[in-house]
């Protein structure tokens, strides 16, 4: 039997109109930012980052193309980073002399989006810059320059709009905080 996710939920964090509503102000000023550009290459760290990718790319009307890469800095079934960065799944397409921005759901510590951004930096990109949609910065433990920030939230466990509670509940439409008390029981 399925887990429903109200075991989980203290509260929603982000609703769904407040999350579109700033996704689309985001596409807004990437269509700013990139006028006139018409190689824009948006990178998609996986698995978080697709349901922000696929809004998000709907309010970009600049010529662009989608690639993925999956990069981890957390053990199988963790919830705390490792802090030893691994790519699962490279990306397909060349990015030298393309503008690149890398799509990400959140940034907690920041040494996954640090690995990538090197990794990318090393294939000589026309530029490099970063969009997530959560960015937890009292978590920071490496410096990351942030482009495009969605929303700025505390050191709270979160999931829905594709975080992950365990590989499940990517599919809500909203960014809820998880019940610490749910989670220990676990």
């Amino acid at each position: 039997m399925a887990l429903a996710y109200e075991k989980y939920l203290q509260e929603v964090l982000i609703d769904e109109a407040t999350l579109q509503s700033r996704i689309a102000q985001l596409g807004a000023q990437i269509n700013l930012d990139y006028a006139g550009c018409s190689d824009l290459l948006l990178l998609c760290v996986l698995k978080g980052g697709v349901m922000f990718l696929s809004d998000l790319s709907r309010h970009i009307h600049v010529p662009h193309v989608i690639d993925f890469m999956a990069a981890s800095s957390y053990g199988t079934g963790a919830r705390t980073s490792t802090g030893s960065v691994r790519i699962d799944m490279d990306m397909r397409m060349d990015v030298k002399d393309k503008h690149v921005l890398v799509v990400e759901d959140i940034i907690d510590s920041g040494y996954t989006l640090a690995f990538v951004l090197k990794t990318l930096r090393n294939r000589e990109p026309a530029s490099l810059k970063l969009c997530a949609l959560l960015n937890k910065q009292s978590r920071r433990e490496v410096d990351i320059v942030v482009d495009y920030i969605g929303f700025d939230i505390e050191n709270k466990f979160v999931f829905g709009y594709g975080l992950d509670l365990d590989e499940r509940f990517r599919n809500l439409r909203f960014v809820a905080v998880a019940k610490t008390d749910a989670l220990a029981d676990e």
